[in-house]
């Protein structure tokens, strides 16, 4: 049983690394502001989240597991929040797109009412 537990932790540690590696990756390789903060909102909060349950396998006193709970629920809760404000501010801001994208479902113009949307060259 001892060897099936290590096997699984160091399993989620290693898919963890590899992860928050990727999400790195990302936000370096990514064209725009939305792709990046794609890759480091979800890959990094997955990786995290294979690093903490994989520690948790590892130790499994009942105060490293609050710990551990509780940085996951502080990232989890700050991560896709970081996010969608970066995204709306980014949005607002008119950061252009990257030329490959194919919808902008976010069309400020498409957005405002008509009688601005005449105005607004």
């Amino acid at each position: 049983m001892t060897a099936v537990l290590e096997g699984l932790t160091a399993l989620l540690l290693l898919l963890g690394s590899i992860l928050a590696l990727l999400a790195a990756v990302g936000v370096l390789r990514f064209p725009d502001t939305f792709s990046r903060m794609q890759a480091s909102s979800k890959a990094s909060t997955l990786g995290l989240a294979c690093l903490l349950a994989g520690t948790a396998l590892q130790f499994p006193e009942v105060a490293v597991i609050v710990r551990l709970l509780s940085i996951a629920a502080f990232i989890m809760l700050t991560a896709p929040l970081s996010a969608h404000i970066v995204a709306r501010v980014a949005l607002h801001r008119g950061t252009p797109l990257w030329t490959g994208t194919v919808v902008n479902e976010y069309d400020l113009k498409a957005c405002l009412p008509r009688q601005e949307r005449k105005e607004q060259p």
